[in-house]
């Protein structure tokens, strides 16, 4: 409501020229010129829904007016670099979390006895993490794109760590006993107990991905380039188990296949995410057509219950695979016309909007229109503004 009557001060101001003669000399440029200052004022201060809505009116309203092509510019602009402090709030929950398990990671790692290192790691680890995270905000704008660099580099940095410590036995100590037969000679074998080395591992492998995704936000980085590099990491997961296990890998042997598939499938959603700007709408809605297909491969495996692993696995890998392809092809013009457009932002700028059978409600954003009443000597034009209940395009 606050920002609606901004918008409505902003037209009201900028339309007022004084005369009605004056005013009715507005012309179409001019008032896209007004629309278009006031969505960029609302982009420098932090309210990007308003000026995403504003330009996309701008672009649908008022073709071939100067005004149009830099509403065009900005919305790519939104959606390749992301409004500057949006993953402020992200990054804060991420570093709270974060450190709440250094609190019980440290002592963990440090083979701490007793209950009171613990409580002291939680009572400590919470807020720290949170002031951390908060100052590291402060310090740089961060988009959520990038904000989600640094939070997913974390994430992964500790799954990858403790994988590939299972993976090579690093760190892993040995027990001896005194052997059977000659007391002098021991027997010895892996600790099974590899708690501490776990919790190290996680420590080390966290604070290098957070590093590396701090490198990495020095750069733009879409919320959409960002949610499809995290799908690509997960979905490359999914498939180096699946391949593990058709070519029969057990062990480490298929825990390596599995962390391998999970960084090829970050690695190349990294380097191609970028070109397809891709928004996070259309992200989500593939990978879930995948996840409904390997699902779907799930629920035939119940029902004919194969007694063979490899088609076990081998029916919800090839439909979780369908299932990205017909996500894919359904959604491939589903960011035309839409840059910039948030999960929650309105795909229109009136009540109510339909967009080639999508339907969506946002808040209507007044415009400018000239209006003709009764004067004492005839029609007189003038200024006003208005809003649009319904709107529909079909292509």
């Amino acid at each position: 409501m606050r920002h609606t009557l901004l918008v409505c001060i902003s037209l009201i101001l900028a339309l007022s020229f004084g005369q009605t003669p004056v005013a009715a000399q507005v012309t179409a440029a001019d008032s896209a010129a007004v629309l278009l200052q006031a969505a960029e004022t609302f982009e420098a201060e932090g309210d990007p829904d308003v000026a995403r809505a504003l330009y996309r009116y701008i672009i649908e309203h008022f073709p071939g007016t100067p005004a149009r092509n830099t509403a065009d510019e900005r919305l790519f602009a939104i959606r390749s670099q992301g409004t500057r402090g949006s993953g402020r709030m992200e990054l804060q929950v991420w570093t709270t979390m974060y450190g709440l398990y250094l609190g019980v990671a440290i002592p963990g790692a440090l083979s701490a006895d007793g209950s009171e290192p613990y409580g002291l790691g939680l009572l400590l680890g919470g807020p720290a993490g949170f002031f951390g995270g908060r100052a590291l905000a402060n310090s740089k704008d961060l988009t959520e794109g990038q904000a989600h660099a640094i939070t997913g580099g974390g994430t992964w940095g500790i799954w990858q760590a403790v994988g590939w410590r299972e993976v090579f036995d690093l760190g892993v100590s040995e027990q001896c006993q005194p052997g059977f037969g000659d007391p002098a000679e021991e027997y010895c074998y892996p600790n099974e107990n590899n708690t501490e080395e776990n919790f190290t591992a996680s420590i080390v492998g966290g604070l290098a991905g957070m590093a590396a995704g701090y490198a990495i936000a020095n750069r733009p980085v879409s919320p959409g380039v960002a949610t499809a590099v995290n799908f690509g990491a997960l979905w490359g997961t999914w498939f180096g188990v699946a391949g593990g296990v058709l070519t029969d890998l057990e062990g480490d042997n298929l825990l390596a296949a599995t962390l391998i598939g999970g960084d090829a499938g970050l690695v190349s959603t990294a380097l191609l995410a970028p070109g397809w700007n891709v928004s996070r709408s259309r992200a989500r809605i593939v990978s879930i057509a995948g996840v409904i297909g390997g699902l779907g491969g799930a629920g035939i495996d119940l029902l004919i219950q194969p007694d063979d692993e490899k088609v076990a696995i081998g029916i919800p890998l090839l439909t979780s695979i369908i299932g990205l392809g017909v996500g894919i092809g359904s959604t491939r013009n589903y960011d035309e016309g839409r840059e910039g457009a948030d999960d929650s932002a309105a795909l229109g700028t009136g009540l109510i909007h339909v967009d080639d059978g999508h339907w969506s409600v946002g808040t209507p954003i007044p415009y400018p229109v000239m209006l003709e009443r009764k004067g004492p000597r005839g029609p007189v034009q003038t200024t006003g503004l208005g809003v649009t209940i319904f709107s529909a395009r079909f292509r």
